[in-house]
């Protein structure tokens, strides 16, 4: 299974729309600039159909080094998280809603 890349998303809108290779690769950039500038601001970022990407903020905790079993802290840190439309969930499982 091959990885869909950036340039692979470009090609698809191309073959797909008819834009330019320039115009497309635009697009996606600004859309990418779009995303990272609201996660930067810790707001959500929401598509619908799709899914929604949200910045947490993880606490300090009690870790364990799996190679030596020592006690460690990892540190406090912010994360991305992203969720699943459940339209996107049930088309993945095979359970696509009949309309």
């Amino acid at each position: 299974m091959a990885t869909l890349t950036k340039s692979g998303i470009i090609d698809e809108i191309v073959l797909n729309t008819g834009l330019s290779r320039k115009e497309a690769s635009d697009g996606i950039e600004t859309f990418i600039e779009i995303i990272k500038e609201t996660l930067e601001k810790k707001e959500p970022v929401s598509i619908s159909g799709f899914g929604k990407w949200k910045v947490r903020e993880k606490t300090a905790r009690r870790g364990r080094n799996p190679k030596t079993a020592e006690e460690i802290v990892i540190s406090p840190r912010t994360v991305v998280t992203f969720s699943l439309s459940n339209v996107l969930r049930s088309k993945l499982s095979g359970k696509e809603e009949e309309q």
